[in-house]
């Protein structure tokens, strides 16, 4: 069984409230080695940081203080960027012959710490575009990590063994803590709606879907993302913390497994607030595929979790040109 194909964390929960109505969102943001059994090609290998010619440079700026420069590892068959300082997107646009005019912000995951670029990026958007759907794959930026292999290797360890209760951070700290990632999220929207016209995109059927860090970003864009306003979205082995559900919340597409060794043992409550809402939810439970399964091919029903989402999309009549 293949949990996450990237550093994930032990546990470190981090809880921020918007100011908006008392909106909470729990973040808990996953750091460390996966437990379980590991595939042979976990191995973490250096790889130079690859050429990518489509990436547009986001107006987030720099982040700010020390920091190694970004870099790239293979593991997994799957490539992954750490100590990304300068956010970027990357467009996938579908055949014009086929698009939609419908388009998704997609956003890979990694505890905050690196970014699945390939196996919850870049083949996640191929396979929307493929769909007739304009996809835009988040290099968001990232906590830092030691430049070299090994430190990063001990640094991951070390978050690994620190699971002593830590003091619950003061709410508006914690929210101060993701306004990189959020900003970049919102800078995202921004310039997809400026190019709506030439990417073919209808800048009301902007819709995100997030992994793990990228789904607990997902979220906190559709709760404290202002002005980003995503019209649907879709949480892939995110956490399912109880939030308070805004009026207008965008229709939710959540998939998970019940053996993912972070987040499957928490309740539902978000499920639970979506409804109460009376908002559109659509939840699926596999009963294996641990954590990070992704775009990977795995004999569990967990690889069915995009064919899922994309009949969901099309419910929403979002595979169809709107009329």
């Amino acid at each position: 069984m293949r949990h996450h194909d990237a550093i994930q964390s032990k546990c470190r929960s981090r809880t921020f409230r918007t100011g908006l109505a008392g909106l909470t969102l729990t973040l808990t943001l996953t750091f460390g080695l996966a437990t379980g059994v590991r595939a042979q090609n976990d191995k973490m290998t250096p790889i130079p940081v690859p050429a990518q010619p489509t990436a547009i440079v986001l107006d987030t700026g720099t982040l700010p203080g020390p920091t190694s420069p970004e870099s790239w590892h293979r593991q997994y068959n799957s490539v992954f960027a750490r100590n990304v300082t300068v956010a970027t997107l990357t467009p996938f646009l579908p055949d014009p012959a086929k698009a939609t005019g419908a388009a998704v912000i997609v956003a890979p995951g990694g505890g905050f710490r690196t970014l699945s670029m390939e196996n919850e990026g870049w083949d996640v958007a191929r396979a929307l575009a493929d769909k007739g759907v304009a996809a835009f794959v988040l290099k968001y930026r990232l906590n830092p990590t030691p430049a070299d292999m090994p430190g990063f290797e001990r640094s991951m360890a070390e978050m690994f063994s620190a699971t002593a209760q830590r003091p619950r951070p003061d709410p508006q700290a914690a929210l101060a803590g993701l306004a990189p990632q959020i900003a970049d999220s919102r800078a995202a929207f921004a310039l997809v709606r400026k190019k709506a016209a030439e990417w073919r995109v209808d800048p009301d059927r902007i819709g995100m879907v997030g992994f793990s860090a990228g789904a607990m970003l997902t979220l906190a864009t559709t709760l404290a993302g202002e002005d980003a306003k995503p019209a649907f979205i879709g949480l892939i082995y995110g956490p399912l913390t109880a939030v308070a559900t805004p009026a207008d919340a965008p229709p939710m597409f959540v998939a998970l497994a019940a053996d993912d060794p972070f987040f499957a043992n928490s309740g539902s409550g978000l499920i639970d607030s979506w409804r109460a809402a009376r908002r559109p939810v659509e939840f699926h439970l596999y009963e294996q595929g641990g954590h990070g399964f992704g775009m990977y091919q795995k004999t569990t029903t967990s690889t069915g979790w995009f064919d899922a989402y994309i009949r969901w999309i099309g419910m929403h009549g979002l595979l169809k040109p709107k009329s």
